[in-house]
């Protein structure tokens, strides 16, 4: 869900915290972390993530992007096969190809609660506007603008996008988007998250004013504790990288944590060491590392 553009610039190499027990799991962000700024996986990153396969540590890919815009790293998964997408909402399995994904599990956002956010961040923020994402529908406001090159499903108000009668109501609602031309990206997301309260899960992971909503509790953090807590992981067992205010839950939930080179301040706060930027394949550094100091 992130937008080109760095944040901060790094190429030193990394800050490696002791790992308190040997990775079993290695949780990964996609853009602005794994994926280099024109959207690919590098030679050294593709060897990288298979090298930590054959190891028996297991990769899952956590980010804030749909099912459908999965592609990029579909042909990149093993064993599992399984992607956290929808920063948390969803739980997919890749294993069958571009366009062919099944969601393994579902943490809707409750249309009442989407409607309450909508409803709050109009009386809070006036101007904003909005897009709903559904497992397999996108639907959004007549000035929510095309920040993700595709066509919408439906342009409606998003109070008649969540309607019961809406285009998809038969479908889960994974996160809702808030737009805003104006606001500063933080300021919008401290704004939002006091008006909102407890009635969803509030972040960000583009540069500009767009909002991510998504359930109570639902975050990237959240259920990658219930796929490990599944496989008998522990959180000192796993190994965490990302870039935006979208990962500070996993990093801090995460035994060891990097931030990248190009990441928010926010992330360089919560992650117990950094790395070289996505551009310089910093997941990748420290995977190479893992591997190297393993009995």
């Amino acid at each position: 869900m992130r937008e080109n553009g760095a944040v901060t610039s790094a190429t030193r190499q990394p800050e490696t915290p002791a790992a308190a027990l040997p990775p079993r799991l290695i949780a990964t962000d996609l853009d602005g972390t794994l994926l280099r700024d024109d959207k690919s996986v590098s030679e050294r990153t593709v060897a990288a993530l298979a090298a930590a396969e054959e190891a028996s540590i297991e990769v899952f890919f956590v980010t804030g992007r749909p099912a459908r815009w999965m592609d990029v790293v579909s042909d990149h998964v093993h064993g599992h096969g399984l992607a956290i997408c929808g920063n948390g909402a969803a739980v997919v399995d890749l294993h069958g190809g571009p366009g062919a994904h099944r969601f393994v599990k579902v943490r809707e956002l409750a249309r009442e609660n989407a409607l309450d956010a909508v409803r709050l961040l109009r009386e809070t923020a006036p101007g904003t506007v909005f897009a709903v994402e559904q497992t397999y529908g996108f639907y959004q406001e007549p000035a929510y603008p095309r920040l993700h090159m595709e066509i919408p499903d439906t342009l409606a108000p998003a109070e008649q996008l969540l309607a019961p009668d809406a285009p998809g109501a038969g479908e889960p609602v994974l996160k809702i988007l808030a737009f805003h031309h104006e606001l500063d990206p933080d300021a919008f997301l401290t704004v939002a998250r006091r008006a909102v309260g407890d009635r969803a899960t509030i972040t960000r992971s583009s540069p500009s004013a767009l909002l991510e909503i998504s359930g109570p509790g639902v975050s990237k953090a959240s259920t990658l504790e219930l796929c490990c807590a599944e496989r008998g992981i522990s959180p000192e067992e796993v190994v965490a990288f990302g870039d935006m205010p979208n990962d500070v839950e996993m990093l801090t939930w995460a035994g060891t944590s990097y931030a990248m080179g190009n990441a928010h301040p926010a992330v360089i706060a919560a992650a117990s060491g950094r790395t070289v930027a996505n551009n310089d394949d910093g997941v990748a550094v420290v995977i190479e590392k893992i591997l190297a100091e393993r009995p």
